[in-house]
């Protein structure tokens, strides 16, 4: 029945779509209208084409993948990425023993990752382009090493904001990323932010997911900096020993208030250079009459919160976050949209006010314009995940990467 109400939807809302969309094949989900941020980027593709139409690439509009909201899939689709993700948990690791003793998976390689090098991947410079490949290896690792054919999805907070709880991300049904955490105590996130924003209250969850297609999910590694109580204590300092527990989630109406359309669209349309794009990605400065000012990055991961979710070094171990840094890219993408031939080759660093110390995040430190320039031609590597890359090579997702990128949201 579900499947029936979600191709009714589709059909509404498909006479809609801008002709790159119609071309690429794309329903979207009528149950959801468009918002302000999708109608930016429907505006944008124009701007897209005409700067594609300019460039020397294998990568074109035509033979792009395109990378979908999830409510936008159909079931069965979901179902195949669910699949995927299972099998990659299923897989041995290639981290090093000597890295990560308590890595129990190919899933684990990426958590270890980030573990690892979490201060690299969200430094000033790196936050960005670094994490558009982070994601992009994960998708490519579902693809070749579990068979998934589609692509990674995104997950757009506004359609949830209202009532994340029961979307088709966290209802818990069987095509869903698994349900809510059970009720716990815990008091919410501590934001580092002034009072009375210096806590996301907690939106009553917290304990073990008990529905959906991860509620027996076995998370090994971490924590290094939980938000919520009672986890057991990981053997190692670094939290990269064995450490087997369920998977907590807060999925967290109180955060996603900082994530709907009007902050996405205020932040690509107001923010006209890297540095304050980047700001106020991250909340800074503060914003006055601002009842959610945490940004657009904080308010994202703590929809999902929990644990790992919640951990700033462990958070790639909750499933839901390739959703989330997937969003996260898209919104990036469009903002180097509106004038792509003078932004795809920015990164921030000599402005930016680095990250807010939210849930245990370290502050950074802005970057000298010296320090910036330097950075651009340093080595993003992935090491057991993917090969080394030069960080300008990243920041191009429709060729970037020696044209291993080729993708674009819809």
């Amino acid at each position: 029945m579900y499947q029936l109400v979600w191709a009714l939807a589709a059909l509404v809302v498909a006479v809609t779509t801008s002709p790159v969309e119609k071309r690429a094949q794309v329903i979207r989900n009528g149950l959801y209208p468009l918002d302000s941020v999708d109608k930016l980027e429907e505006a944008t593709m124009p701007k897209v084409e005409a700067w594609m139409s300019k460039k020397n690439s294998t990568c074109t509009l035509e033979n792009a993948t395109v990378r979908r909201e999830w409510s936008d899939l159909s079931v069965p689709e979901r179902e195949e990425y669910i699949k995927a993700v299972l099998c990659l948990q299923s897989r041995p690791p290639k981290v090093p023993k000597s890295v990560a003793p308590g890595a129990k998976s190919r899933f684990d390689d990426f958590v270890a990752f980030h573990m690892t090098q979490a201060m690299v991947l969200h430094d000033t410079t790196h936050l960005f382009a670094s994490h558009r490949y982070f994601i992009w290896a994960y998708e490519k690792a579902l693809r070749d090493e579990c068979g998934y054919t589609g692509y990674q999805p995104y997950m757009n907070y506004d359609r949830y904001a209202a009532d994340p709880i029961n979307s088709p991300m966290f209802n818990g049904n069987a095509s869903s990323m698994g349900g809510n955490g059970a009720p716990s105590t815990y008091p919410g996130v501590i934001t580092g932010m002034r009072r009375p924003y210096d806590k996301i209250p907690s939106a009553g969850g917290g304990g073990c997911v008990t529905t959906g297609p991860f509620k027996d999910m076995i998370v090994s590694l971490g924590p290094k900096s939980t938000v919520v109580t009672n986890i057991p204590k990981n053997p190692q300092p670094d939290g990269l020993g064995s450490n087997p527990r369920c998977l907590r989630r807060d999925v967290n109406k109180n955060s996603a208030a900082g994530a709907t359309a009007n902050y996405t669209l205020s932040l690509i349309q107001d923010n006209k250079d890297i540095d304050s794009f980047y700001n106020r990605y991250l909340g800074q400065p503060m914003l006055k009459n601002d009842n959610h000012p945490w940004g657009l990055h904080n308010a994202g991961h703590y929809i999902i919160g929990g644990d790992p979710g919640g951990d700033f070094y462990a958070s790639p171990g909750d499933p839901a976050f390739y959703f989330h840094h997937g969003m996260l890219d898209r919104v990036w993408w469009l903002w180097q949209m509106q004038d792509p031939e003078k932004r795809i080759d920015l990164i921030p660093g000599a402005g930016a006010m680095g990250m807010p110390g939210m849930g245990g995040m370290v502050r950074m430190k802005p970057k000298t314009k010296r320090e910036v320039e330097a950075a651009k031609d340093s080595i993003v590597d992935l090491q057991w995940i993917a090969p080394p890359v030069q960080l300008s090579k990243l920041n191009d997702n429709l060729g970037g990467n020696d044209g291993k990128f080729c993708y674009y949201y819809v």
